[in-house]
């Protein structure tokens, strides 16, 4: 069981642009990285809203995670399993987790005003002392 297509949502896709804007990243895997890390930071599980896979970004589990697939892939099995999430009841649930945290963490940083530079993402993983 593993995901395969990543499609966004339209909402997805519009913040993924501001934040392109804003941090100047380029490519929207590495944002998207980004994203799902934040939202497995939360202590709480995402809500469970439907997505729509409405946008033109689509890519391959293998450009989202790069050569780290199967640690992402690890984070979202053991995080599943804190949540108390059964995956072996429906095989379509880890992509649904997925989509979820992914989003939520779109939000979070397109929400994040602070968040202006590559230094700014940057220091969120590393915060000064």
């Amino acid at each position: 069981m593993s995901i395969e297509q990543i499609k966004l949502s339209q909402t997805g896709k519009e913040q993924l642009v501001r934040l392109k804007r804003r941090t100047g990243l380029k490519n929207w895997n590495v944002l998207c990285r980004w994203a799902f890390c934040r939202s497995l930071e939360e202590k709480t599980i995402p809500s469970p809203v439907p997505i729509p896979a409405d946008s033109s970004v689509e890519m391959d589990w293998k450009t989202f995670a790069g050569e780290h697939g199967a640690l992402y892939l690890a984070l979202l099995r053991q995080r599943c399993a804190a949540d108390g999430v059964n995956l072996e009841e429906d095989p379509s649930e880890l992509n649904k987790q997925f989509r979820l945290h992914l989003h939520r963490g779109i939000a979070y940083l397109v929400g994040d005003k602070s968040l202006q530079s590559i230094e700014d993402l940057a220091s969120c993983a590393c915060p000064r002392s």
